[in-house]
């Protein structure tokens, strides 16, 4: 698996033409000054925040990662409605309850991208990510990590464990290939 490269002077270059445009487009000017100053920012910014931020694994599938936004966002449009068709049922349908997801990612990034993906999509929410590795002693990693998920309607929990995995983890593990 591949980190994201260090380079010297320019640690974040898609970050780096982001901050740039951003302040072009917030300026709403391309004048000398306004290009400079925003370059300098652009630089420097990142420069200034490498050494705080942790290595990440690269997107390196985008193509999938873009399928996956799809099947995300079809997700949250169904779950909505079926969500509304239980609330406004008889409310002793409704069957809450916790499940442990055994997750198989080991960085943080897509470890958060999948507790936002199971939040986003109504009708569940990630509620903790555990054991917390900063909670370990220092150098031991975590045998195995879970996410705690609060669910509005509890069917089959195995069934919702393996969705999870198959439909959203399983896709981030190939978009970073870890």
């Amino acid at each position: 698996m591949r980190l994201q490269a260090k380079y010297k002077w320019l640690p974040t270059p898609f970050r780096t033409i982001l901050l740039f445009a951003v302040w072009l487009l917030l300026n709403n000017s391309i004048s000398p000054g306004h290009l400079i100053l925003g370059a300098v920012l652009a630089i420097v910014i990142p420069l200034s925040i490498a050494p705080f931020r942790k290595p990440q694994p690269l997107i390196l599938r985008p193509g999938l990662a873009f399928k996956q936004l799809l099947i995300v966002l079809w997700d949250i449009i169904t779950a909505n409605v079926e969500v509304a068709i239980k609330i406004l049922g008889p409310s002793k349908r409704l069957r809450p309850g916790f499940i442990k997801v055994p997750l198989d990612l080991k960085h943080d990034l897509p470890i958060t991208m999948l507790a936002s993906t199971v939040s986003l999509t109504p009708g569940t929410v990630s509620a903790e990510v555990y054991p917390i590795p900063e909670s370990l002693p220092q150098g031991q990693e975590p045998e195995q990590r879970f996410l705690l998920i609060h669910v509005l309607d509890m069917g089959d929990e195995q069934e919702l464990i393996n969705s999870i995995k198959s439909r959203y983890e399983a896709p981030l593990k190939e978009i970073f290939q870890c």
